[in-house]
């Protein structure tokens, strides 16, 4: 499938409707929306649709239309798409369901719908299609709430449902397009962000995700929006276990293990959020104010409670409320009076209530301070329009403030019902953003903030999918003593040791490594030797080895003996995982005991560089300890980031099934790390 035939398909001259519910709505919406282009509708019985005379079959149609929506059963919607690829059709919206979402019965009507396609784009099946608010389009099966618009954001959705009731938005959010997508037969998520990513009337991209079937695509169509700064905000499915079923049930969509599409998402510079609200109040922001360019933010009300739970609510986020110097504090204070205690959160109180020269002036000077964005925290009261004037000067008084400068400014209404619908028009007469939600709001600016250092990264490296190179299901599960061997030819420090069978060679062995040391039974079988009995730490003298191993050689007829690693700073486990979507990755995590303590680990994607590990390392609750915590002795860094890089480079060119390092000890900085136990299994090919 081309961008061409897409973009004929999306910004059609023409269009072709068939059957009659649903498309009867197609022609309605597109009518209302100001599409005066040709309509063309296709009924074997009917006359007339919508007051357009009805063609019995596609193929009597003057010409190809650029754009087909087929409101019909599945087993006829494909031969339909045969016949309009046949006459050159530019693609076509596919409403019905019965398809990849009904399993193996599903997937082979599916297979014969690509195949009658034959890479004509197709949208859908199992969804609303498409409304282009920009053009005039709406290939959309029922009633919607957008408007025509001449810029604005992209939203793409997998859930028509969802898609609809967002458009029903009156927030202030300019909707260029509404994408649905269903099953994304022929065309997924990465070819609508390509078509939206060639239309410079769109700002802003928005993604409802369920799943994504095809990463790599995906990666390179989200790295050309951060290369264009197109931002892109995204609400994912699939946290729980019950949201993936549902996801899979609902579009065909496998998940993959949701805290990888957080990973994922920020590598990207996407913005990931929890909920509808702060999807679209963010969206709304970034298209109106574009991104922030650093984390100094202001806050203006005439309230000390506002003031004071702005404050709480920043707390924990990236961006933060900067102190004014005492210059600053001076020129905001002249237009006020020496009552007000002049800050950020700023309390203007209301000693300038109603006076729009000096309200003005209060926040000229507030703004001056260099801040990446100043919201004024404003509550239209629900009253006759006549008693909200003192209200109307108040955001005048802030559109006089930045006039002529560039500054970014928010009017930010706590609740909705104190945001007028016309105040957010005027809002956006001024170029303001009228926000609704003092915590959402916090949130978009948070993630307007991230998004804009994603922005000033230099290209970023396309993801790998590492996954098994064998098909076969035999694993070999290594020993712990032919494991380290294996780390320890990457370069993976581990103890001195080796394998003996008797009490003599345990001792001789002991000579050699010096006490203190450490005795395990070396079988595959044992995955918890502590829990067992299995292991015995701290052996001093020959006495406590003899004794050591007439015990551990009654569970197993070999043994490993090691030196004993003492001193360590922290414990860590370096793993790696495999998940389906986005096959194997490495973990970084908290280790020893700790694992079932914190239960933390982060997920590093492939390609894995020093800097991604560097970071992930710093996020870790056990970090603090590592990095010397209240003067105790720092743990060495850069060997922790060696071990996992060359972890990496093991994975890389081994097909490893499982790998644990756990614990990694972590030893005083300049004296390395140690790999005191693993875990590894390869597939055999």
């Amino acid at each position: 499938m081309s961008r061409t035939n897409l973009s004929r398909l999306i910004s059609p001259k023409s269009i072709a409707v068939i059957g009659n519910r649903g498309a009867n709505f197609a022609i309605r919406e597109s009518k209302k929306l100001g599409y005066n282009q040709k309509i063309w509708a296709i009924h074997p019985t009917l006359d007339f649709l919508e007051g357009i005379k009805c063609y019995k079959d596609i193929k009597d149609l003057p010409e190809a239309p650029d754009a087909t929506f087929i409101a019909v059963n599945a087993e006829s919607a494909i031969d339909i798409v045969a016949d309009l690829k046949s006459i050159g059709g530019g693609g076509a919206v596919l409403y019905a369901s019965g398809f990849g979402e009904l399993g193996e019965k599903g997937i082979k009507r599916n297979q014969r719908l690509v195949e009658a396609a034959d890479g004509m784009p197709l949208i859908g099946p199992n969804c609303y299609g498409f409304i282009n608010s920009l053009d005039g389009v709406a290939l959309w099966p029922d009633v919607h709430g957008c408007e025509p618009v001449s810029s604005g954001v992209a939203i793409i959705t997998q859930s028509g449902n969802i898609g609809l009731n967002i458009t029903m938005q009156s927030i202030g959010l300019s909707i260029a397009y509404m994408f649905t997508l269903g099953n994304q037969t022929n065309t997924n998520i990465a070819d609508i962000i390509h078509a939206m990513l060639d239309d410079n009337r769109v700002s802003a991209i928005g993604l409802h995700i369920e799943g994504i079937s095809d990463i790599k695509s995906f990666d390179v169509a989200a790295r050309r929006a951060l290369d264009k700064k197109i931002p892109i905000v995204a609400i994912k499915s699939g946290r729980t276990d019950v949201s993936a079923k549902i996801a899979l049930s609902h579009t065909s969509s496998m998940t993959g293990l949701d805290q990888l599409f957080n990973v994922f998402f920020e590598r990207l510079g996407i913005a990931r959020v929890d909920n509808v609200p702060e999807f679209l109040e963010t969206l709304k922001l970034l298209s109106i104010l574009g991104t922030i360019n650093h984390n100094g933010v202001a806050s203006m009300s005439c309230s000390g409670g506002e003031a004071g739970m702005m404050a709480d609510l920043i707390d924990g986020l990236d961006i933060n409320f900067p102190s004014l110097d005492d210059r600053h504090k001076d020129r905001v204070k002249l237009a006020l009076n020496d009552f007000v205690e002049v800050d950020n959160p700023l309390d203007y109180h209301t000693f300038i209530w109603g006076d729009r020269k000096r309200t003005s002036e209060c926040f000229k000077q507030m703004i001056s301070g260099n801040f990446a964005a100043t919201m004024l925290l404003l509550d239209w009261p629900r009253t006759q329009e006549s008693e909200q004037k003192d209200w109307d000067l108040t955001l005048l008084a802030l559109s006089d403030a930045i006039s002529g400068t560039r500054e970014k400014t928010i009017v930010l209404a706590s609740i909705a019902d104190c945001m007028p619908k016309r105040i957010i028009k005027e809002c956006q007469k001024y170029g303001i953003a009228p926000m609704i939600g003092l915590d959402i709001c916090l949130k978009a600016l948070n993630h307007s903030y991230r998004i804009g250092l994603a922005f000033q990264k230099s290209s970023l490296q396309s993801i790998e999918i590492l996954r098994s190179l064998s098909h076969s299901s035999k694993i070999s599960t290594l020993t712990e003593f032919e494991g380290k061997k294996l780390l320890k030819k990457y370069g993976i420090p581990v103890p001195d040791g080796k394998i003996i069978t008797s009490t003599s060679e345990a001792l001789m062995a002991a000579d050699k490594i010096h006490y203190p040391i450490t005795l395990k039974v070396s079988d595959v079988e044992l995955a918890h030797k502590t829990e067992l009995g299995a292991v015995m730490l701290n052996i001093n003298d020959p006495l406590a080895l003899e004794k050591a191993c007439q015990d551990l050689f009654k569970i197993g007829s070999s043994l490993l003996i090691e030196k004993m690693v003492q001193d360590s700073v922290a414990e860590l486990i370096v793993g790696v995982g495999l998940d389906p979507i986005f096959g194997k990755y490495i973990i970084i995590g908290s280790g020893g005991i700790l694992v079932e303590l914190f239960k933390e680990s982060i997920p590093l994607l492939f390609p894995v560089n020093r800097e991604d590990v560097s970071l992930a390392l710093s996020k870790l609750k056990v970090f603090p300890l590592i990095n010397g915590y209240r003067g105790n002795p720092q743990g060495d860094v850069e060997m922790i980031i060696d071990c996992v890089m060359a972890t990496v480079k093991l994975v890389s060119e081994n097909d490893i099934d499982e790998l644990d390092i756990n614990p990694l000890l972590v030893l005083r900085r300049g004296s390395g790390v140690i790999a005191v136990d693993t875990l590894i299994k390869l597939n055999l090919g």
